[in-house]
């Protein structure tokens, strides 16, 4: 085996982590891995949309077609002292490498550029294509990323049959969960006005809190009996309420309430918009507006070779039978999913990823890229 220590991916995803790639800034990754991917015979093409760099690469033609797909930028690494070494500067300690980057997904993308640098020495000639997707607009508002990216690749006729995701997908060792979908994703905001006034004076009907109080509650307590064998009933959770002045003698003219819902593809946005609009109206807390956003549609299970070759080869590697599963939050596969193209998200163990000192098991970062690779020569083969 490998030492991990002086590993081509090791050395890759170091450089990565390096670079202070804070969504949606790339930092210079996509330029580096663009180089690279050139050098091992890909077509290669930047797309720029506002403030987001994207970088499709690609080689061979006709289908199958598998995309890889990834992001280079990171969340914000927080108060950079709570850190017990420098964020963006990649340490070694207890056989793990720690960074930000490192497991929400450097090390995934790392391993997917050595992984076709891999396949393709291997098998110059494979049947069907393999494209690689990378954006810098994963962790940030996502406006400008894969969503942009998609309809012009569908303009020219170039979606892929299926997208294997380098998402953190393992719970608590490498390959032991495999995401085959994800739940959707609804943000609310919910205004119900009254008329600021004197505490002393005000009438309780004016007061947008006390009228809007039992709806809250029954927010709460909604139970969605939605769920499957591969999803999860639909949950709503209010995530922040703010009202009045600051003052303790003042009433509040109006009310705010945030709220999120994770739907599963049982229950649509439409359905459930049209839901809790009525819920509203029932309890008649006053004038009121609903701005109702969908970050992401439901998307899932997967169906087809992808799912099935992902399971194999954790067996084959790993020696392990990966839980199929469509948990976690969304991942950029929601651009891709809900239009009929089967993904699956398999990547590190995610128990750092938006933490400080994030970090990833140098073994798995070893093994990663000879997964990668067995994926995409069994989705593909050999050759002609």
């Amino acid at each position: 085996m490998t030492d991990p220590a002086s590993s081509a991916v090791l050395e890759l995803a170091e450089d990565l982590i390096a670079r202070p790639s804070v969504t949606p800034a790339d930092a210079g990754c996509q330029d580096m891995l663009a180089a690279r991917l050139q050098a091992a015979g890909m077509s290669v093409e930047s797309i720029a949309v506002e403030d987001v760099v994207n970088l499709f690469a690609r080689h061979g033609q006709g289908g199958p077609h598998l995309m890889l797909l990834g992001h280079t930028d990171v969340v914000p690494p927080g108060p950079t002292d709570a850190w017990t070494s420098p964020p963006f500067e990649p340490t070694h300690r207890n056989g793990h490498l720690f960074g930000r980057g490192a497991a929400d997904m450097k090390s995934s993308v790392a391993a997917f550029v050595i992984a076709l640098e891999t396949f393709l020495a291997r098998h110059p000639d494979h049947s069907g294509t393999v494209s690689l997707l990378l954006t810098s607009d994963e962790e940030g508002v996502a406006r400008h990323g894969v969503r942009a990216v998609v309809p012009m690749l569908r303009q020219r006729n170039l979606l892929p049959d299926a997208c294997l995701v380098g998402e953190p997908s393992s719970l608590e060792r490498l390959g032991d969960n495999v995401r085959i979908g994800r739940r959707g994703s609804i943000q609310a905001r919910l205004v119900v006005r009254g008329r600021q006034g004197h505490t002393a004076y005000a009438d309780p009907v004016d007061n947008p809190v006390h009228r809007a109080g039992p709806l809250i509650a029954a927010l709460g307590r909604l139970d969605f009996d939605d769920g499957d064998e591969y999803f999860p009933a639909t949950r709503l959770q209010i995530s922040n309420i703010r009202a009045g002045t600051g003052a303790d003698n003042v009433t509040p003219g109006e009310l705010e309430v945030l709220f999120n819902l994770r739907n599963n593809p049982n229950s649509t946005s439409e359905t459930l918009e049209q839901a809790i609009r009525a819920l509203i109206d029932r309890h008649d807390p006053g004038p009121w507006t609903l701005e109702w956003r969908v970050s992401g549609e439901p998307f899932g299970p997967a169906t087809g070779k992808l799912p099935e070759v992902v399971s194999d080869v954790c067996r084959a590697q790993l020696s392990i039978r990966p839980q199929l599963d469509t948990g976690g939050g969304t991942s950029d596969g929601r651009f891709l999913g809900p239009i009929g193209i089967p993904v699956v998200e398999l990547g590190p163990v995610n128990r750092t990823i938006h933490q400080v000192d994030e970090c990833i098991d140098l073994s798995d970062l070893e093994r990663l890229p000879e997964i990668y690779a067995d994926i995409i020569q069994r989705m593909l083969g050999g050759g002609h």
